[in-house]
């Protein structure tokens, strides 16, 4: 039977359908497109500066580190990405590396129309940049007091005003424009997976001396060396990457687990060209409800399902047999991070080491009841810790137990012993006399209220007045940043998959990059720089635990959970495995367009919707 013949507006319109009508320009093969969303706005899109786990979905898209991990491990493994492997000396202070040659920027008017192919030098511009103090980044500490004459470099820029990019740096030796010899100062076996964090990729100096760090313009121009590069940009709404054709040609090529996922993505993706999918749409939705109905309409194809809406696709932490019914895919873990309460040791409130202080910190503490919040506002999507470093990182102990144990009774007992009276309208007053008065931040959205109001609950039992101050998430990390929070919940997702990077968070040096608590202590500092200078074993864990237990008692912060990582995929998306330490996976995955989802029922919609 002659079918009729289809006019050629039909096939751009299917197109534009499943695709995206950019993707489809006139005699073009269709462009392959992701659609995503992020529960909070990008904030800068420069790896020197950007912070957040959300922007960091964006700066690992565009820009390249030395390192990366393999893709199925488990436990992760470091796996090459700019460059081999390091050869690392058996003392751990010295690091060979080879770049891989070939790679290059993405085109911008500052390469004034060259190829500007990645060399060695432009990884040693980008490090010794995290240390320039104009920049002030917040990722100094990575390399703080590790490699030899960069920390000096430094302090010669504060005293003089200038920072002199050229002057060489004796630990990081520069042999050809491919090979690199990092000179540690100390031993240091994690090195490796630091390089690999994306605040460690490189950035072209040619980037930042056009565009200028000065006017923070070079955080509106991200140029690199990875798979994807930046096309739209509507900022706090929007973000669209498209495939970096300049990237040199890669394979996906992955091991399977004892996991039969892991042997299904297998079949799904060995052997293809990476990327496969050449345009990347990521939109930004605030709320929980509109980022839900995008995905369960087939607007998205990937969507992080958090705590609050677990029960909308979840039953006992399992799909629920409707969406598993559509093909929707789940995958879950729980995610190296840790959620902890900090209290601002700097705060006139509630900073300080004298008894009556830390009594004060002590007594909110075991107010809080933590497996509340985690079923209320996780819906108990959360593992309860009690030690600071999260389950599958190097150097947890999941036997040890906190002193700082739920008892509100104790607390108030605790209150009355150090003088914090109840005035004539029932609100504790401080010890002299003065009004008690405690400011929490949250995040204005939906979830941010209702941790405002789990805290009100525990310092209500407290007879102490609270105030909720809701704030967007990028002013909430600029004050906290600079000592300026009294108190909140605070999420650290792994940089690396090692306890260095959760105990680094209350070391003194680090106030004003990470260390949230703004907390300065000698005995802890110096127990922290002997950990350094140990690999993972019972050594560094009774540093650890010496650690952990100076921070209860002075009642600077309280361990609380890590979150379980719920990831849904529609049917079309192939290869798609969460994993632990990477903020995304797209070059990883694939896109079936037969398979497209057909958005949920009017019926079905109508239902989530209550």
């Amino acid at each position: 039977m002659k079918l009729p013949r289809l006019p050629r507006w039909f096939g751009l319109v299917c197109c534009a359908v499943f695709f995206g009508a950019a993707a489809c320009a006139v005699g073009a093969a269709p462009v392959k497109v992701l659609r995503t969303i992020l529960p909070a706005a990008e904030t800068s899109l420069d790896p020197a500066v950007s912070r957040d786990l959300y922007t960091g979905h964006i700066t690992q898209a565009i820009f390249d580190t030395l390192f990366t991990y393999d893709y199925l491990a488990r436990p992760v493994k470091l796996a090459p990405q700019a460059a081999a492997l390091p050869q690392v000396s058996a003392d751990g202070k010295t690091y060979l590396i080879h770049l891989l040659k070939g790679q290059y920027f993405t085109p911008d008017a500052a390469f004034k129309g060259r190829r500007r192919e990645l060399t060695v030098a432009d990884f040693v511009y980008s490090w010794k940049r995290l240390f320039d103090p104009r920049l002030a980044s917040p990722h100094t500490w990575m390399l703080e007091g590790k490699i030899a004459g960069l920390d000096e470099l430094a302090r010669q820029a504060r005293l003089s005003g200038h920072f002199d990019y050229d002057r060489p740096v004796a630990g990081l030796e520069v042999i050809d424009p491919y090979t690199l010899r990092i000179h540690l100062s100390a031993p240091d076996f994690n090195l490796g997976m630091i390089l690999a964090f994306v605040p460690l990729s490189a950035v072209a100096r040619e980037v930042v001396d056009m565009y200028g760090d000065a006017k923070g313009e070079v955080a509106s121009h991200p140029v690199g060396t990875g798979f994807y590069q930046l096309g739209e940009w509507v900022r706090g709404s929007r973000i669209v990457l498209d495939e970096n054709k300049e990237h040199v040609p890669a394979v996906w090529n992955f091991q399977a687990g004892d996991d039969a996922d892991d042997r299904r993505i297998v079949r799904q993706m060995q052997g293809k060209k990476m990327p496969q999918i050449g345009r990347i749409e990521v939109t930004v939705q605030l709320e929980d409800q509109s980022r839900w109905l995008s995905f369960n309409s087939g607007e998205a194809d990937l969507f992080w399902l958090d705590g609050p809406l677990a029960p909308k696709a979840l039953l006992d932490g399992k799909l629920r047999p409707e969406l598993a019914a559509r093909g929707v895919q789940l995958s879950r873990i729980v995610d190296p991070d840790l959620t902890y309460y900090y209290w601002n040791m700097m705060d006139p409130v509630l900073g300080g080491l004298s008894k009556e202080k830390i009594a004060l910190r002590r007594a909110i503490a075991m107010a809080h009841n933590v497996d509340e919040e985690i079923a209320l506002v996780l819906n108990g999507e959360a593992l309860r810790l009690d030690f600071p470093i999260p389950p599958g990182v190097a150097g947890q102990d999941p036997h040890y137990k906190s002193l700082l144990k739920y008892d509100p009774a104790l607390a108030n007992e605790l209150l009355d012993r150090y003088g914090y009276k109840p005035g004539l309208d029932g609100w504790r007053r401080l010890p002299d006399g003065k009004p008690l008065l405690i400011h929490y931040a949250s995040r204005n959205e939906a979830a941010g209220v209702l941790l405002g109001e789990m805290w009100r609950k525990t310092y209500n039992a407290l007879h102490i007045h609270m105030e909720n101050e809701r704030m967007q998430f990028s002013d909430i990390q600029k004050a906290e940043t600079l000592c300026k929070l009294q108190t909140r919940n605070y999420q650290w997702l792994a940089d690396y998959p090692d306890g260095d990077n959760f105990m680094q968070l209350f070391y003194g040096p680090n106030v004003y990059q990470n260390n949230n608590a703004c907390y300065k202590n000698a005995q802890y500092d110096q127990w922290y720089e002997a950990s350094r200078k140990l690999a993972d074993g019972p050594a560094r864990d009774a540093l650890y635990h010496k650690m952990a237990r100076q921070l209860e008692i002075n009642g600077v912060a309280m361990m609380a959970y890590s979150r379980y990582r719920n990831m849904l995929a529609q049917p079309a998306v192939l290869g798609f495995k969460k994993h632990p330490i990477f903020f995304q996976e797209w070059q990883y995955l694939d896109i079936d367009a037969d398979r497209r989802a057909a958005p949920a029922s009017a019926q079905d919609s109508a239902h989530d919707s209550h």
